[in-house]
């Protein structure tokens, strides 16, 4: 049975609710705040999304 890790290992659980990512023309994601629309952060260190946060549609 799998269980979840142990309380304050500051690992994440689940997606984040407030957040929303899109890509860029240069091929970068780019994190969004839903609740003001502001860009927030750009991933740099790769191309790959962040990881728990929703895409945006297209």
């Amino acid at each position: 049975m799998a269980k979840n890790p142990p309380v304050g290992d500051s690992q994440r659980i689940g997606a984040i609710r407030q957040r929303s990512q899109t890509q860029t023309p240069s091929g970068h994601y780019v994190k969004r705040d839903a609740e003001t629309g502001r860009f927030m952060d750009v991933k740099t260190s790769s191309k790959e999304p962040f990881k728990g946060v929703r895409k945006e549609g297209k």
